[in-house]
């Protein structure tokens, strides 16, 4: 098992990765820099072969996949995940690393919001994502979390180990920062500066179409992580367009005497029935996931005890 691993993901990032090595070996010297090539059409995997890296390849196009191979291939103490691009400084590396070893951090997140992000950025799009997105989910979950789509971050042992990766492109890190948030692993930001890509380096983010995905799978992780608020959501809504149409019969029952548009009134008992089921579906997933966080918990402590159990032999 290594103490400390570099995990680079990388796609046609040649006019950078070498750098971003040189930079993680300096910052970290006794750490192992892995970089896995996402089938890049250029000299990404060469360079960083030269540059020392331990180069490995992942056929599965996006990011989330790149990822998932990581976690599953590599065993370390500490994990530090970096971009290619040569946008996060990695002097900031062994900060993040302490915390996790010395601080008993599951994620570290490096906080590029509240430094230079929104002065060197250039797309301001992505600007205006990235505080929607971070909005979005710490007032769906309750957390305070500074950055929530940064690519620079460090990990625990057991964050990586029970971790179970479905995305598979850009939206990977709202959903491991919205795991880490449900399941009340210890979260430290550390607030690094942010530089824009250097002139010929594109991002491989698309900002319309990633940015949609990025929102759907906060909406889907709200409903698996807490199925009694979206339900209860739902079931209101459902409640109200009820109610909504109810009112004018009601109105011209108390007038009249009669009841003159019936299939209404069907569609409102209906809706009213629908809402009824969804508030207590949502009671029903609520004891579920309940569940699950006992499972994981109890596969994280199986985890932690391995770690020790390695550590005292």
């Amino acid at each position: 098992m290594d103490k400390i691993a570099v995990l680079i993901p990388c796609y046609n990032e040649e006019q950078t990765v070498a750098k971003v090595v040189a930079d993680a070996k300096k910052a970290l010297p006794e750490a192992v820099v892995y970089v896995y090539d996402n089938n890049s059409t250029d000299r990404t995997a060469e360079l960083a072969a030269q540059a020392g890296a331990v180069v490995r390849c992942e056929y599965m196009q996006g990011k989330g996949n790149v990822i998932r191979r990581m976690f599953r291939e590599i065993q370390a103490e500490c994990y530090v995940m970096v971009d290619g691009d040569d946008t996060y400084p990695m002097e900031y590396a062994p900060q993040m690393v302490e915390k996790v070893l010395g601080h008993n951090a599951d994620m570290v997140v490096g906080d590029r919001l509240s430094s230079t992000y929104f002065q060197e950025n250039k797309r301001p799009f992505h600007n205006m994502g990235n505080s929607l997105v971070r909005g979005c989910i710490n007032r769906l979950f309750g957390c305070r979390i500074k950055d929530i789509m940064t690519g620079y971050r460090a990990f625990s042992y057991g964050f990586v180990k029970t971790f179970p990766v479905l995305s598979k492109g850009f939206e990977i890190e709202t959903e491991m920062t919205i795991h880490a948030v449900s399941n009340n692993m210890q979260i430290e930001n550390v607030i690094i500066e942010y530089r824009d890509r250097p002139e010929g380096s594109e991002s491989k983010l698309n900002t319309y179409s990633d940015g949609l995905k990025v929102l759907g799978t906060i909406g889907r992780l709200y409903k698996d992580y807490k199925p009694l608020g979206f339900f209860a959501l739902l079931a209101l809504a459902l409640a109200l367009v009820s109610v909504a149409f109810f009112i004018p019969i009601l109105v011209d029952f108390i007038q009249t005497g009669t009841v003159e548009r019936f299939p209404t009134l069907f569609v409102c008992g209906f809706v009213m029935l629908a809402a009824i089921q969804s508030f207590f579906s949502g009671l029903i997933l609520s004891n579920m996931a309940l569940k699950n966080r006992r499972d994981f918990e109890f596969r994280l402590n199986m985890i932690q005890g391995k770690i020790k159990h390695e550590d005292f032999d």
